[in-house]
């Protein structure tokens, strides 16, 4: 891990860096010594690891809760250059559905691919930012919904140190089987009129989640319209379950 940048406003220190091929960003406490809980994130699909969302969220959870946050750029997107395969298939995509096929399946189909190579990746950045005086191997959870959910529901199936997740946006044609394998406590929205998951997929996904405590989060709205209040629901989410 190699850090590129380092500057600090309002209490919370922004470190960007790269790790191998990925470009990243931690956010920690101002001065910060010591284990903490730590978040990692995954934005959504044409976004980046300091879209807006992603910011808000991550600097919250540094100053209200003494957090680490970690964001990486999804391959294809932010720093990362464009690739060639993933253009061609979201290029393909676009014409089948501007040619009368449903998006969800494409949707699906196109998340699994990318998330054979970010669940690795992924893991890669957790043992890196673990190894950090600043944040070390405390407690871990995950925050992603959208492409953010698709990449998520495999990573914290796959990873043990995962132990509460908020997810959402997303649907069980591609992740059902995975799902299957989480345990931890997770947090679910739904946007109610969701123009881009179908509802069914997305009561579907959260039927799937193998964890014996999970909460379903449904607000009216199509798929950008998350509430603002499900970012304090998040707060006291993971101030429960990571503290």
């Amino acid at each position: 891990m190699r850090f590129t940048s380092e500057t600090s406003s309002d209490g919370v220190c922004e470190q960007l860096f790269t790790l191998g091929e990925m470009s990243g960003v931690l956010w920690t406490p101002e001065g910060a010594t010591g284990t903490r809980p730590l978040i990692v994130m995954g934005h959504g699909g044409g976004q980046h690891k300091k879209a807006p969302g992603i910011l808000a969220r991550a600097r919250r959870f540094v100053a209200e809760c003494s957090f680490a946050v970690v964001a990486v750029d999804v391959p294809g997107h932010g720093d990362r250059p464009k690739e060639e395969t993933y253009h061609r298939i979201a290029t393909e995509n676009q014409a089948r559905v501007a040619a009368g096929e449903e998006l969800a399946p494409l949707i699906a189909g196109f998340q699994a691919l990318v998330a054979r190579r970010t669940v690795p990746e992924w893991r890669a950045v957790l043992d890196a930012v673990q190894q950090l005086e600043h944040v070390g191997a405390g407690p871990v959870g995950y925050w992603g919904v959208s492409l953010g959910c698709g990449l998520g529901v495999p990573f914290v199936a796959a990873e043990p140190r995962i132990r509460a997740a908020v997810l959402g946006l997303g649907g069980a044609l591609a992740t059902a089987e995975d799902a299957a394998r989480i345990t931890v406590p997770v947090e679910f929205l739904v946007q109610w009129d969701d123009e881009r998951v179908p509802r069914d997929q997305s009561l579907a996904l959260f039927d799937a989640l193998a964890s014996a405590e999970k909460t379903l989060h449904a607000n009216p709205g199509k798929h950008g319209d998350i509430p603002a209040f499900e970012l304090d629901s998040a707060l006291r989410f993971f101030s429960r379950h990571l503290a």
